[in-house]
């Protein structure tokens, strides 16, 4: 029996960051400090959860657009949250060609103590062919509100879209540690990945921060980012997920024979 020739692979990496509006754990508000922690693990996709767009209480700075500057990559911004001109939100950065497939409201239970607008962004990232698909969010922190935004997520308008084809990522940090209900209603569905307590970053104790793919992906690491940076940027720390997807082999062009395409060495 001739020996089957294994799939090609690329290495991805991702980061999902909790940036606290870029506001540190010493009071210091800074886009550049938290693009600096960034950049110190090279990601090839950047999922960021909690930034501030046109805000007086950060300056009135586009937090998204000047990371997104820095790292040199192209931003997809999503408000969760809209009051007049201010907003507030979640991203997805990448240098690599990208399109934004959804930005959208989760359900939000009115009467809740702890509750404001939730939201989620999906886009597709061609990975040498490959079109990974990533959903970032932030949910909520009562149970029950968590619970709805989840079902909604898991339901046809997300991951169960047509065009939520595999593989895919769901990324961010979801206000609930692995032994809730929350997060066992998506790992019913979706792979869970184990990872690292990430909050608080000065002594990182829970785990609130996850990962869960679906399809061809071989997760090669998770681990946070613990540098003296990383520990005062934020509340949070960066998650670093570390994937390989199979990608298609390339094609010879069809006025080429199998010897054109493969010449001898």
């Amino acid at each position: 029996m001739p020996a089957i020739e294994p799939k090609p692979h690329e290495s991805i990496r991702v980061l999902s960051y909790n940036v606290h509006r870029c506001l540190g754990l010493d009071g210091t508000l800074s886009p550049s400090r938290i693009a600096e922690v960034i950049a110190s693990v090279e990601p090839d996709i950047v999922a960021l959860q909690e930034l501030d767009v046109g805000r007086l209480r950060s300056g009135n700075v586009d937090q998204a657009q000047i990371i997104a500057d820095e790292l040199k990559m192209n931003v997809h911004f999503h408000p969760a949250m809209r009051v007049l001109e201010e907003l507030y939100g979640d991203a997805v950065l990448t240098d690599r060609p990208v399109r934004l497939v959804k930005a959208g409201a989760l359900p939000v239970r009115r009467r809740s103590l702890f509750s404001e607008p939730r939201g989620a962004i999906w886009v597709s990232v061609d990975c040498s062919g490959t079109k990974l698909q990533l959903i970032n969010t932030h949910l909520a922190l009562d149970g029950r509100e968590r619970l709805q935004q989840i079902d909604t997520l898991l339901g046809p308008s997300w991951t169960a879209h047509p065009d939520c084809i595999d593989p895919l990522l769901l990324v961010g940090d979801l206000n609930a540690v692995p032994i809730s209900r929350s997060y066992r209603r998506l790992a019913a569905s979706l792979r869970g990945v184990p990872g690292p307590p990430a909050f608080p970053s000065n002594l990182p104790l829970l785990r609130l921060d996850h990962v869960f793919c679906r399809g061809d992906i071989a997760v090669v690491g998770c681990h946070a980012v613990k540098s003296r940076l990383s520990r005062i940027a934020s509340d949070h720390l960066p998650i670093v997920i570390d994937i390989q997807l199979a990608v298609a082999p390339a094609i010879a062009p069809a006025n080429m024979s199998a010897l054109d395409a493969f010449p001898p060495g």
